[in-house]
């Protein structure tokens, strides 16, 4: 009795360890915080036609940072298949990442005091990349269907511009995947306020819950400011900071930032030019115009990236965890259990 509880206690030991160690410490499991948007069946903002959504979901409490975005990378980027680390992260004084080592076993490093901040220089098919891996839980490997090319995005390898058609999967994201914000979820979680009059609520003309302008003020702020350069050429920072540094202001759902320290792509196609995408707020360099609800960006192509540019994503759950904790963790109760009844004989 005694050799057979002692056997079992060592698998689980061992369970541990292979499983630990099939767990990078590099691609540590990640949190993503998100707010609920609610009030489903909203009707569009009169005054520009977008902000009607038909279902509550999860928006990304604060832009993707660096930090997060390493454990991406340091996941799925020890080959870097389709480039979702770029040169420019490590190199610019205003990106977040460095990279090491060769191809086949490069890792990847935060820069000092640039954890917290958004991730930049990252594409529109680099932030479709990193929503397939957080619906397929976390999964470390190669940038394979398992992991970076399928999910909610149907990807199989694009780099290029040449992919106006390519939308979220619906299917997918209805049963849990994880999307870049389209542009009436980005635009509800920024400007719809339902407490604002009887009925269908309203909207604001700032995501700060204002109609006047925010002030470029610096951290933390007042109920009105923001990450940006006003029309005197005035800019706090002049870079990006800390996501969620503006305690006092958020959009009535609870998003920070969707005013300032960068914009955010967006899934919609840009209506002017079919193979670029749209992207939303403002940002530590862009005037205040950016941050008003009637205004549509000019757009980028899907494979540029800019240092004043990141992303946010939404699901209509919470963000999924990682699938191999998630077995770990089961295969490890089961163990437990085993034990404990060898032990009751």
């Amino acid at each position: 009795m005694k050799k057979r509880t002692h056997s079992a206690r060592t698998f689980i030991v061992i369970l541990l360890s292979c499983g630990l160690a099939a767990v990078s410490p590099l691609a540590a499991s990640m949190h993503i915080d998100t707010v609920t948007v609610g009030n489903a069946g909203n009707l569009a903002d009169a005054a520009t036609g977008y902000g009607a959504v038909g279902y509550n979901y999860h928006v990304s409490t604060y832009e993707v940072t660096n930090a997060q975005y390493t454990t991406f990378l340091n996941s799925v980027a020890s080959t870097d298949t389709h480039g979702v680390y770029n040169a420019l992260m490590g190199s610019h004084a205003l990106g977040g990442i460095e990279r090491s080592g060769t191809s086949g076993s490069y890792t990847y490093t935060v820069k000092d005091g640039f954890a917290n901040k958004p991730v930049n220089y990252v594409s529109f098919w680099d932030a479709a990349r990193f929503s397939n891996w957080l619906t397929n839980g976390q999964p470390t490997g190669s940038q394979d269907a398992s992991t970076t090319e399928s999910g909610t995005y149907a990807l199989n390898g694009v780099t290029n511009p040449n992919n106006s058609w390519m939308l979220r999967d619906t299917t997918a994201f209805n049963n849990g995947g994880v999307a870049i914000a389209n542009a009436d979820e980005w635009y509800k979680a920024a400007y719809y306020d339902p407490s604002l009059n009887t009925g269908n609520g309203g909207y604001w003309l700032y995501p700060t819950q204002s109609n006047g302008t925010p002030l470029a003020q610096t951290a933390p702020g007042g109920s009105n400011s923001a990450n940006f350069m006003d029309q005197e050429f005035y800019s706090p920072y002049g870079n990006p900071i800390d996501v969620g540094s503006y305690i006092g202001t958020t959009s009535a759902y609870g998003a920070y930032d969707m005013a300032g320290n960068v914009s955010e792509w967006l899934e919609e196609i840009n209506g002017t030019h079919p193979q670029w995408r749209n992207y939303r707020g403002g940002s530590f360099g862009d005037w205040p115009i950016m941050q008003e609800a009637d205004y549509e960006s000019p757009g980028l192509l899907p494979d540029q990236v800019a240092d004043a540019i990141g992303f946010r994503i939404v699901s209509l759950n919470a963000i999924p965890e990682p699938s191999s904790y998630a077995l770990l963790a089961g295969l490890t109760v089961a163990l437990i259990a085993m034990l404990r009844r060898r032990q009751t004989r």
